[in-house]
């Protein structure tokens, strides 16, 4: 690829420098993104680290076999799907579930750009109630959640992931250890 080792600089360059948050803030709100479910979304679709660790597998892989696919007949789309793809899983994997544990613990950004009730995620409400337990009540009428509330909230909301990380588990390791840097 023409250009790749300056572009290969300026990603790797992000993991150091990032824009800050009231520049990300104001790119967020000049294009319409906030109170929409895109600003949690966009602003972080590309993680730098999962990109070096992925970039670094597919460099990895034996040219042999797409050659060899090639002289057999095979096109792009079919070494594709028939070589590259199931030898990608492990590494698929690890970085889809860095992702969906990133963008699952994120509240921060949640907190920043959403501010209709109806789309706040999981986070941001059992936040709210852990902060409620640390304020007294105006009110008399008014009660603080129970402890045993906020544990069930907190055992609630990592629930997902623990669902999840049984069945990719067995690529976690596997992934990280191809798709590191070897020297």
């Amino acid at each position: 690829m023409p250009g790749r080792k300056p572009l290969l600089f300026f990603v790797t360059l992000t993991l150091l420098f990032n824009g800050g948050v009231v520049p990300t803030y104001l790119v967020v709100k000049s294009t319409g993104m906030i109170n929409s479910l895109w600003a949690l979304i966009i602003p972080s679709v590309i993680w730098t680290f999962n990109l070096l660790i992925v970039k670094t597998f597919f460099e990895n892989l034996p040219t042999e076999l797409s050659e060899a696919a090639r002289i057999d007949g095979a096109g792009e789309v079919r070494i594709l799907t028939t070589i590259v793809l199931p030898l990608s899983m492990p590494v698929l994997a690890t970085v889809g579930l860095f992702y969906a544990v990133g963008h699952w613990n994120e509240f921060f950004q949640a907190v920043m750009y959403i501010n209709d009730n109806n789309l706040k995620p999981l986070q941001v409400i059992l936040r709210s109630i852990l902060a409620s337990a640390l304020t007294p009540p105006m009110d008399a009428e008014d009660v603080l959640p129970s402890q045993s509330l906020q544990m069930s909230a907190v055992v609630l909301s990592a629930l997902p992931i623990l669902v999840v990380y049984p069945f990719l588990q067995k690529y976690f390791t596997q992934g990280m250890l191809l798709g590191s840097i070897k020297g």
